[in-house]
């Protein structure tokens, strides 16, 4: 823990429907602080008033990043002090048409594979000195469709849905790599579907969506705080229940997509 007993907690993606709600529900538990990490300052200001005025916790701050940009993320990691008990990586976009970053890579993997890597390889050494820590990251069960050699659909004709299911079978993939390389070192990753919420990102693959944002962000806040989320690593959760994951047990795969990814 942080000074005095506080769990530091740092949440991607932390303006969307799902993100705000999983950090106001971590700012309402006794002792933590929350960082939201945001590409949008107006947002960002808006929701850190918006969860202290609810919570009462006075202890919630954000950085600017766009976690699609590996620089960015990298800066982050730089400029941080202190300690990191848990990052909940859950910042996802749906662009209806391919999109590109500035440095050229399709925007949902980017955002939403790439960003998740880069945050938790760039974060690692502050999460290993904060053990035990812990690594959540927001996947789904909508997943399916990777394709190894068609990453950045280059060769596919583009379909935002298609390309979010990869994504997020992705997530679910690369949370048993690093579960496998940090837990030596006493940090636990998990995943987990969040809750079928309605949202924009929801919207833009044409769903809708029965869950308010706080039934959505149930299982990745007890992921990220309650001894469940450290006792266990590399799992996939839905409804706060582990579920067999069939593309983790793929360990090629895993493999190859991480080095894959790697070269980013």
């Amino acid at each position: 823990m942080g000074d005095g007993g506080i769990r530091v907690c740092l949440v991607t993606g932390a303006t969307g429907a799902i993100g705000k709600a999983i950090a106001r529900q971590i700012a309402g538990r006794p002792d933590t602080e929350v960082v939201l990490a945001c590409r949008d300052e107006k947002k960002a200001g808006q929701t850190v008033r918006e969860i202290v005025e609810t919570t009462g916790n006075p202890r919630v701050r954000y950085e600017l990043v766009d976690v699609s940009r590996k620089a960015s993320v990298q800066a982050l990691a730089e400029r941080w002090r202190g300690p990191l008990h848990v990052l909940v990586n859950g910042a996802a976009v749906t662009p209806r048409r391919r999109q590109e970053t500035p440095e050229g890579i399709e925007l949902q993997l980017a955002t939403n594979v790439l960003g998740y890597l880069w945050t938790i390889q760039s974060l690692a050494e502050h999460l290993k000195r904060s053990t035990p820590s812990r690594v959540v990251n927001v996947a789904s069960y909508w997943a399916g469709d990777l394709d190894l050699a068609d990453l950045e659909f280059k060769r596919r004709r583009y379909d935002n849905n298609q390309a979010y299911r990869q994504s997020k079978q992705a997530d679910r993939m690369l949370t048993v790599a690093f579960a496998e390389r940090l837990g030596p070192c006493g940090v636990s990753v998990n995943a987990c579907h969040p809750g079928d919420v309605r949202s924009a990102l929801s919207n833009n693959l044409g769903f809708g969506g029965h869950q308010t944002p706080d039934e959505g962000a149930r299982t990745p806040v007890w992921l990220a705080l309650e001894p469940i989320g450290h006792e266990q690593s590399g799992k996939y959760f839905e409804q706060a229940q582990a579920v067999r994951c069939p593309f983790a047990a793929d360990r090629e795969s895993v493999n190859e997509l991480y080095e894959a990814c790697l070269r980013y």
